[in-house]
């Protein structure tokens, strides 16, 4: 059986943000987050569920981070969060870490539309 992936769409804009992020949805996977890591490629990224804030202590690099409604709607954004910063939200469930560039790239706005589809890798 492989890891469970995940494919996000904004619907708004018909355009992809990631297309293998990884899913943190247990306290331990939330906590290690992306610590591990020392950078994301383009298509990759990390679904914190449930998440209304992040921090990048100890990150070894830096990430655009877009903080979700419980209905995927974009409610705040932070594009190029370098390390040693914190960003939430009081009205995010969950927020999507992805490469620094993604949030311009796709057009992502506050407001849009995510499709989160899950699959097996």
């Amino acid at each position: 059986m492989g890891s469970l992936k995940l494919r996000v769409r904004n619907l708004t804009k018909n355009t992809l943000l990631a297309d293998r992020a990884d899913i943190a949805d247990t306290s331990a996977t939330r906590n290690r987050g992306l610590l591990k890591h020392t950078g994301l490629a383009d298509g990759e990224g990390l679904w914190i569920v449930p998440c209304e804030g992040v921090h990048s202590f100890f990150m070894k690099f830096a990430i655009d981070v877009v903080f979700l409604n419980k209905k995927r709607l974009v409610t705040k954004l932070r594009p190029n969060m370098v390390k040693s910063r914190i960003a939430f939200s009081v009205r995010a469930h969950s927020t999507l870490e992805l490469p620094v560039g993604m949030i311009q790239k796709s057009q992502t706005a506050v407001g849009d539309q995510l499709e989160m589809e899950k699959y097996e890798a």
